[in-house]
């Protein structure tokens, strides 16, 4: 960032300012604009520090940095570290249990349908594609299922054994 202009800006408001005073505070103000050009930058880079720092704690753990490049400052964005991809940790089963069809959801009589807008991060919309291609369902119905199980208690066996029905015992979620 370039901080001439205001540095110049500065000049002129004060070469303006000293015209009222005649020629004596003219002169004044011509041999007091060099040594404050610097001041004027060391008081814009403070601005702009303290600026970045309110601007990092908005974007914690995310950052933005100021850096003196010559004269003029530098903004270094650093952004949060990407979350890293949920991966499960599957303990070997000795005879999984063969997957049973999907259970019916439980207002699925009443033949009434809903429609919403789902916003999904990219990563998880990719993952939710892949799983429902796995067993042979669309995005939809396997969004379906799973919110209906999600509602009912996860009370149906996961294909791979490991639901509430195998009778074995997992955890799953984030840990920081």
């Amino acid at each position: 960032m370039d901080l001439t202009p205001y540095v110049d800006n500065l000049r002129h408001e004060l070469a303006v300012a000293a015209d009222a005073g005649g020629d004596d505070a003219r002169a004044l103000a011509e041999r007091l604009t060099a040594p404050l050009e610097s001041a004027a930058r060391l008081t814009l880079l403070n601005a702009l520090s303290a600026a970045m720092g309110e601007v990092t704690r908005e974007l914690a753990p995310g950052s933005v940095d100021v850096r003196l490049r010559g004269l003029d400052p530098e903004f270094v964005v650093t952004p949060p570290p990407a979350p890293e991809p949920f991966r499960e940790v599957r303990e070997p089963v000795a005879a999984p249990a063969a997957p049973g069809p999907p259970p019916p959801p439980a207002d699925a009589d009443d033949g009434a349908m809903a429609r919403i807008n789902f916003r999904l991060p990219a990563h998880l919309k990719a993952r939710a594609e892949d799983a429902a291609a796995a067993e042979g369902l669309s995005v939809n119905a396997w969004l379906v299922r799973a919110v209906s199980t999600a509602l009912d208690g996860g009370a149906r066996t996961s294909p791979q054994g490991r639901g509430k029905d195998s009778g074995s015992r997992g955890f799953t979620g984030w840990v920081r």
